[in-house]
Parts: structure tokens; sequence; C-alpha cells
């Protein structure tokens, strides 16, 4: 696997969160837009994972705080899921953001995707109460590791 560090104008990157973003439409239904606002913003710390030359992964991360980085658009395409990369994605994120600084890190997910909650509480994740715009909202649940 290659894996490069970008930002949300990478072309492969605005692929798979196009992908990510159909596949959240399924999961959150009428609360789609409310998410999408919070998604698709500027991020300058992006990692895209490449597979033979085949875009298969992403993540990001953003500042949330002077110690917490807030991990973002975590999406492994399906075909190339159950590989270990998503565990790969997040290990990188986590060790740049601990480059730039940051000791603890915050994410939200839908509860859903059970998958994904699985990988995060393997990797120390644990659940702790919504924060910010995610306060309230039932189709959300929030996750802090540090």
């Amino acid at each position: 696997m290659q894996l490069i560090r970008t930002n949300s104008d990478n072309p492969d990157f605005k692929i798979l969160s196009a992908l990510f973003d159909d596949y959240l439409v399924d999961i959150d239904g009428e609360e789609k837009d409310f998410f999408a606002f919070y998604n698709n913003v500027q991020l300058d710390t992006v990692l895209v994972v490449y597979e033979n030359s085949e875009v298969v992964g992403c993540g990001a991360f953003k500042k949330f705080d002077d110690t917490t980085a807030e991990i973002k658009r975590m999406f492994v395409h399906p075909n190339h899921r159950n590989k270990g990369i998503a565990k790969f994605v997040l290990n990188e994120l986590e060790l740049w953001a601990n480059d730039l600084g940051f000791t603890s890190f915050i994410l939200e997910t839908s509860p859903k995707l059970t998958s994904a909650i699985a990988l995060y509480e393997k990797t120390g994740y644990q659940l702790i109460p919504n924060y910010g715009q995610y306060i309230g909202v039932e189709n959300s649940i929030c996750m802090k590791k540090g």
C-alpha cells in the first residue's frame, strides 16, 4: 500500500468522499444535509491510500482544540474492505496528528456503522457525550482517545 499526505483538493480524495457521501445518504436519511454541512469542509491534513495504483481509502483530521484532533472522512472503498486499510489509515492519521502536537482524538460516527465503531473501540476509542454540533443528534455517537 502507498500512502500520501495531501489536502481535500486532491482528486482521489474527492472521488472517495463522493462515494462516502452517497453511502451515508442511506444511513443518515433525512439528516444527510446536516451531516454534509460539517463533512464537506476544506481539510489540510488528508491521507489517501493506494493499492496497486488504485485509490482504496482515505481519512483526515482537523484541529478541534490545542491538544485534540478531530478524525474526519474515514472511508474504505467497499471493494477493499476487511484488508486492514481503515486501521492503517487511522494509525497514520494519529501519528501525523501527534507530530503536529495533538495528544488526543475525537470523532463522530453513525451508530449504524458498527464495523467502524468496532475498529475505533479496538484501537482505544471510548464513547463520550456528543460534542459541538452533534449534541442532541440521535443518529450520532461520539468517541475519544487519549
